[in-house]
């Protein structure tokens, strides 16, 4: 699955608009509110790993890093 792909699936099973995610995102760290900035990085695959972090935490999630057996 595209990076792309598993992010807007996270939104659709949180209940969430790209809008509504970007207000978050504004309001806590100041992010563009721009639709076209958010789905523009996520078609080039071109977030950075902290707005990643940052994605995920508006959202609710932690990543967490788990070794490989």
């Amino acid at each position: 699955m595209s990076i792309r792909n598993e992010i807007k699936a996270k939104l659709v099973e949180e209940g969430v608009t790209m809008q509504e995610v970007l207000n978050r995102l504004k309001k806590r760290y100041c992010w563009s509110n721009s639709i076209s900035n958010l789905s523009g990085k996520l078609g080039r695959e071109s977030l950075r790993y902290k707005e990643v972090i940052e994605l995920a935490d508006v959202l609710g999630y932690d990543i967490i890093w788990v070794k490989r057996r």
